[in-house]
């Protein structure tokens, strides 16, 4: 993002009218433009085509002045680079930014919003030509500030910021607690616990979801099955499902909002041997090998690392028009857990 809205028409064709124009990627072009990469001849001889046939010119005065441009480097700020959810994201984006000729400075804030004043303020200074930004849940108005006089594109993903407008590339967390909930109520549940780890905005969304799926199916919810934790750690939620398990009504299913969440159920739940349907919010290693398979609700994270990407790319390139907000679908995977039917 900017803090500036780009400019709702653009006068000079840009990267990706010569992308639309030959049929290839974005990258595709930005290879080919800029001389980095491997590109066949026949592709290349389309896109020299296009470019001749829309006028399309590469700014070089732009790219001298711009800040950042001179480097070719992108800032990538991520959460917690435990979560192999953020690994998997970064991955992905950074093969899209190698591919079209950027190196990428990698950098954390883990939720402290000064921090991520401070790491935003550390890329812009670095003269990077764009920004993606895993945002906290602090106010982002400091962009105007900090990246008032630089005006580097800027692309929120995983969640939207509060206090700044950018393009944002979304997973339907709404939609997929409501997916983790509907397939316990289809199998026969009406005491569901979730866990719900701490978030300004993807567990909150999965947990309106949840609460969409209950009213949906005229079953009125019990507070006492939403624990919300702390930290979101897995110890908190192995605590947490005990409680659960021992008290004097336990839940027949949990649905638990993050994979760490997730292990922390499995762990107790086999240790007290209760029969308990389980769904969890995002994939992870070896799921789909314990004895009973983990039934989750998943997105396709690199896919959220690659739009992105692709997404800033085209800002830094010329892009303009009304911000995007794109939103990957999430989707169920039946494999055992969750479909547990109570006793």
């Amino acid at each position: 993002m900017s803090s500036r809205r780009p400019q709702s028409q653009s006068t000079r064709p840009t990267m990706r009218d010569v992308a639309e124009r030959a049929g290839v990627a974005l990258v595709t072009v930005s290879r080919v433009v800029n001389g980095i990469g491997a590109v066949r001849e026949e592709t290349a001889d389309r896109v020299h085509a296009a470019i001749s046939e829309i006028g399309y010119r590469r700014n070089e005065i732009a790219r001298s002045l711009r800040p950042g441009q001179n480097s070719l480097t992108i800032g990538l700020l991520l959460g917690d680079l435990t979560n192999p959810f953020y690994a998997s994201l970064a991955k992905a984006a950074v093969e899209v930014m190698s591919d079209a000729g950027y190196a990428v400075l990698l950098s954390t804030a883990d939720e402290d919003p000064e921090v991520e004043r401070r790491a935003v303020g550390e890329l812009i200074g670095r003269r990077v030509a764009g920004l993606i930004i895993v945002p906290d849940q602090g106010d982002h108005a400091f962009l105007r500030e900090v990246n008032g006089h630089d005006q580097v594109p800027v692309v929120f993903v995983d969640r939207p910021a509060t206090g700044a407008e950018a393009d944002v590339v979304l997973v339907d967390n709404e939609g997929g607690g409501r997916t983790a909930t509907q397939h316990l109520i289809d199998h026969g549940h009406r005491r569901i616990a979730i866990l719900v780890a701490p978030s300004y905005y993807t567990t909150g969304r999965r947990l309106r979801g949840y609460r969409k799926a209950l009213r949906h199916s005229g079953i009125d919810a019990d507070e006492t099955l939403v624990v919300a934790l702390p930290r979101g750690t897995m110890e908190e939620a192995s605590a947490a499902t005990h409680a659960l398990l021992t008290s004097h009504n336990p839940p027949t299913a949990i649905f638990s909002t993050t994979s760490f969440l997730t292990e922390g159920v499995l762990r107790i739940s086999r240790q007290l041997g209760a029969r308990i349907a389980v769904v969890g919010f995002d994939d992870f290693k070896l799921a789909d090998m314990l004895p009973t398979p983990v039934t989750v609700v998943t997105s396709d994270t690199e896919e959220l690392g690659r739009r992105a990407a692709h997404l800033l790319i085209d800002r830094i390139e010329g892009g303009a028009g009304p911000f995007q907000r794109i939103v990957l679908p999430s989707q169920l995977i039946a494999r055992g857990t969750g479909e547990t039917a109570p006793l």
